[in-house]
């Protein structure tokens, strides 16, 4: 596993000396719901935590390898992207601070991974073993069952996205599906106004259609006042009704 300098492994039963730097994402993640930021350090120390910082354009995982840990994003953001023989990229998610990823092929005892995880720009990941969240230790970490649970209900809760992916990559057309996937960014923000994680290029190659003509129909929507946009900014302008796929 490639990464950078510096990277730091915890003494079981003591408290990260670096992890204060990461409490204030850490204690939003779902992984630490409900985890007394107090013991978040000393919760990496028992998970065998490290970390490697990555810069802009380093891939964190390639296709092809084996992963043994559970990987979460401490600071920055991530893409897992799928280049086929061609050189065509596809983007399976952007992951977000807070996030977990590769859980699925940690657990599996030795599955390759079918794709590769690139920093979109200066990032830290942290590694957790996977068979120390499982063998919950001695009751002196006592919030290390509730991270076994939160594990269960993050993972829930990916799979419950990437069915959602699966809705927006069925539509046949490339309106059906940027109206099926900006309808679902709306419902999640609560509104019509949101920003989204990508730039044209990544939302192509997220809902696999060609930039230019889903540039051209990202203008018709607009001149049909369906939809305003800058950049990754985006304001429904009809109800959701009107909208095939619903909030």
């Amino acid at each position: 596993m490639e990464g950078r300098p510096g990277n730091e492994g915890c003494a079981p039963r003591k408290e990260c000396l670096w992890a204060q730097e990461y409490i204030p994402v850490l204690e939003r993640t779902k992984l630490f719901a409900g985890v007394d930021k107090k013991e978040i350090g000393v919760l990496l120390s028992c998970l065998q935590a490290r970390r490697k910082q990555y810069v802009k354009g380093e891939y964190v995982l390639r296709q092809g390898e084996q992963i043994h840990q559970i990987l979460l994003l401490a600071k920055g953001s991530l893409l897992i992207q799928q280049d086929d023989y061609w050189g065509n990229r596809s983007i399976v998610s952007r992951i977000g601070e807070g996030e977990i990823f590769a859980e699925a092929y940690a657990a599996s005892g030795g599955e390759t991974l079918p794709h590769d995880v690139a920093a979109v720009e200066e990032s830290t990941v942290l590694f957790l073993d996977l068979n120390r969240i499982f063998a919950v230790c001695l009751p002196a970490c006592r919030f290390h069952r509730l991270v076994l649970e939160n594990l269960f209900f993050a993972i829930s809760e990916k799979n419950r996205g990437l069915v959602q992916k699966l809705g927006y990559l069925s539509r046949r057309s490339i309106r059906e599906k940027l109206l099926a996937y900006l309808s679902w960014e709306a419902g999640k923000k609560g509104g019509p106004s949101f920003s989204i994680p990508f730039n044209r290029q990544q939302l192509a190659d997220y809902l696999a259609v060609d930039r230019s003509a889903m540039s051209r129909e990202l203008c018709r929507m607009r001149d049909e006042g369906l939809i305003r946009f800058e950049r990754n900014r985006f304001t429904l302008l009809q109800s959701a009704d009107n909208f095939s796929s619903g909030w």
